[in-house]
């Protein structure tokens, strides 16, 4: 299995600049403070640098291993001081990337390692306890720091990984939601399928049976056969693809155009006052699939009127409008009120209506638009708008 690579960056090259710059700090400042005080022996100044070093080329691995890293530098505060600053680096990394268990016990060995050290070359400025003591302090202060960019760390991969878990369900809820949606709406056009179906399938067999029929008779028939299976072929162009569920007992095709009516009339007796505008002109009627997409988009409309602004007076029109393509389009436009003070609806909402719709309305080869606006008097309502294919010829 190959390793991940992982690519430098220019903040990492910053950092890698940061770390071997405050060691050579550190020693610098060790180097100064044995010159004040006459101690800086040549051999000991000589080791100090090499080993100075050899920690600023460690520190290279301080990520990739920050255990090993931190324990080789824990033998060098033994015999000087110059890679403290390296020391506690290691240190950092090894409390930000690992456990706290063994970045405590690395602090631990560090602290007893540098007790050898102020022992053979103590300061005379600085007593055994203040020093050991200013060690104890920074070491814990480099634990905590270290400590708590690993907590945070991950909490924001928990956090990371809970958002990638919530979208990967969401996706998952929305398909499955499609599906059901496409499921029960092949269930509604089987019937009008088959219907077709046997129509065609009917007059043929009269053809068949009845060579003996006069021309006339045989033109309308063969006239009939015709039509229906146009008819037939576009209700298969609508439901091409869809899955179609093995269990639809039950299912049957909802109401068209003609249904709104007593549509209405229900919403009405139910306590919602629906005014109700067809301005769709006279002659015939849009597609049977574009009829009943109408009705479902008023339906769901109704209903969200009924759970989520219960009361509010709905305003639906119904127009023929141009479409983009130059043909006719179904406008359905749905218009409410929403409640100034929001409480909780008595009937649960699933929130899948309206994606559900939408699929539908996709499917139909029709568009849908939905939200809250401002109304003409200022008020915000909330429009749900269909347009489908209605064509002029």
């Amino acid at each position: 299995m190959s390793a991940r690579v992982r690519r430098t960056t220019a903040r990492d090259v910053l950092a890698g600049l940061a770390v071997r710059l405050l060691t050579g700090v550190v020693a610098l400042l060790a180097l100064m403070g044995l010159l004040e005080q006459g101690r800086a022996t040549p051999w000991f100044v000589l080791m100090s640098s090499a080993l100075t070093l050899a920690a600023m080329v460690a520190l290279r691995w301080r990520r990739r291993h920050p255990v090993r890293v931190a324990a080789a530098l824990v033998l060098t505060v033994a015999v000087t001081d110059f890679t403290g600053g390296a020391y506690y680096v290691a240190l950092f990394n090894t409390a930000a990337r690992r456990s706290g268990r063994t970045a405590l016990a690395l602090a631990g060995v560090g602290l007893v390692a540098a007790v050898p050290f102020t022992l053979w070359r103590p300061d005379p400025e600085f007593p055994f306890a203040a020093v050991h003591l200013a060690n104890l302090v920074i070491t814990a202060l480099v634990l905590a720091w270290g400590m708590r960019v690993r907590a945070r760390r991950e909490l924001v991969e928990e956090l990371r990984r809970r958002a990638e878990s919530a979208e990967a369900e969401d996706a998952a809820r929305a398909e499955r939601l499609r599906a059901e949606e496409r499921e029960r709406i092949a269930g509604e056009m089987h019937d009008v399928l088959a219907h077709r179906i046997s129509l065609v399938s009917l007059h043929a067999g009269a053809l068949e049976i009845r060579p003996d029929l006069p021309p006339d008779e045989v033109v309308r028939m063969a006239g009939t056969i015709r039509d229906t299976a146009h008819s037939a072929l576009d209700d298969l162009r609508e439901i091409l693809g869809v899955l179609r569920a093995e269990d639809a007992d039950g299912l049957r095709p909802q109401p068209g155009l003609a249904g709104l009516g007593e549509l209405v009339a229900e919403a009405r007796s139910a306590g919602t006052p629906v005014e109700l505008e067809d301005l769709a002109p006279g002659g015939p009627p849009p597609p049977d699939s574009a009829g009943r997409t109408a009705y479902r988009v008023v339906q769901e409309g109704l209903t969200n009127v009924r759970k989520h602004a219960p009361g509010a007076q709905v305003r639906v029109r119904l127009e023929r409008t141009a479409a983009p393509d130059g043909g006719g389009e179904l406008h359905v436009w749905l218009r409410n009120r929403l409640p100034s003070v929001w409480t909780p609806s008595a009937v649960p909402g699933s929130r899948s209506g309206l994606l559900g719709l939408s699929e539908r309305v996709r499917l139909a080869g029709g568009r849908l638009d939905s939200g809250a606006r401002r109304g003409e008097d200022g008020a915000v309502e909330f429009h749900l708008e269909v347009w489908l294919p209605w064509p002029t010829t």
